[in-house]
């Protein structure tokens, strides 16, 4: 039987058509770092956008005027302030965040046996997601902490160019806690924004199979499957703006020049939940939306292509 180990024993691994060996969880990882790096590293104007109107509301107050703002000021080469640690944090994360959920559920899959695993399916999609994420964001911390320094200093206070960035970070570190000061509020909003991803992924991905689409996954084209994975992906990223925005709001304003020294604790209080749970939440409903809905494609469509299917199903 296909589910069954060369052991003979149920195993998670076995229990799809293609065996879930070193080869796939590898796979898996590149597809990670595809979904993920590119699509965050794209919408690098959006994210300028909406770490400005969280660090200075004031001045940045939409979408549209923040981004109108920021090129009046510094041109186009504003709005594409921290391209470069972006681009290679979130590739980082993206290969961890994918690459080790599959493996993480397998594993917590095998540790619960066959019958607990189809009873609490949400259960070891929420640990193997968390689980994939602690070791994501130690990835992207020191990344994301020096994006966030370019895209939020004033200009000419802080190197927008990668390397230099990267050097300044490492040289003011008693000031920025660089690199790792960000991480627990990097962890306050990756994990719950992860668990989130990918739970309510794979559940609306079930309910469409289930209610929508009936029929056995498989008889389905590749292109309605992925047309699945996209709506899917859109939906559970909106649920994740949501309930992440408050710590990505405490991030961002860990590289507001004002916020020097604080600890999150007083930060926090300073700006009060209100403001951190609503200040570019719409922008950030936008992005994330979009983003998780494409990096769910992105993910999905090389997975197919290199024969494995696509994620989720009844």
């Amino acid at each position: 039987m296909s589910h069954l180990a060369p052991t003979g024993k149920w195993d998670a691994r076995y229990v799809g058509p293609i065996p879930h060996d070193a080869a796939y969880y590898s796979k898996c990882m590149l597809g990670g770092v595809l979904a993920c790096g590119t699509t965050h590293a794209a919408l690098t104007p959006i994210d300028v956008a909406k770490c400005n109107m969280q660090v200075d509301p004031a001045k940045y107050k939409g979408l549209t005027s923040g981004l109108a703002t920021l090129i009046r000021e510094e041109g186009q080469a504003g709005i594409w302030k921290g391209f470069g640690p972006t681009l290679l944090g979130y590739s980082l994360q993206g290969m961890f965040k994918f690459g080790l959920y599959e493996l993480f559920r397998d594993q917590y899959m095998n540790l619960a046996g066959e019958e607990l695993s189809n009873k609490y399916k949400p259960a070891i999609w929420l640990a193997g997601s968390a689980s994939a994420e602690v070791f994501a964001d130690i990835a992207l911390c020191p990344l994301e902490m020096t994006k966030v320094k370019i895209q939020t200093s004033p200009t000419g206070t802080f190197p927008t160019a990668f390397g230099a960035a990267l050097a300044e970070m490492s040289k003011t570190k008693a000031e920025t806690r660089y690199p790792f000061g960000s991480l627990v509020p990097l962890w306050s909003r990756q994990i719950p924004y992860t668990v989130a991803k990918f739970c309510f992924y794979e559940r609306i991905v079930q309910l469409f199979y289930t209610h929508v689409f009936p029929e056995p996954k498989e008889t389905y084209s590749k292109t309605t499957q992925l047309g699945i994975t996209f709506a899917s992906g859109y939906l559970a990223g909106v649920v994740c703006a949501v309930v992440s925005h408050p710590a990505d709001s405490v991030v961002s304003l860990m590289g507001k020049p004002a916020n020097k020294g604080k600890s999150i604790g007083a930060i926090a209080s300073e700006t009060g939940i209100v403001a951190l749970a609503t200040k570019g939440l719409g922008t950030r409903v936008l992005m994330i939306g979009t983003l998780t809905g494409f990096q769910w494609w992105i993910y999905d469509s090389f997975k197919a292509s290199m024969g494995l299917g696509t994620t989720g199903g009844k």
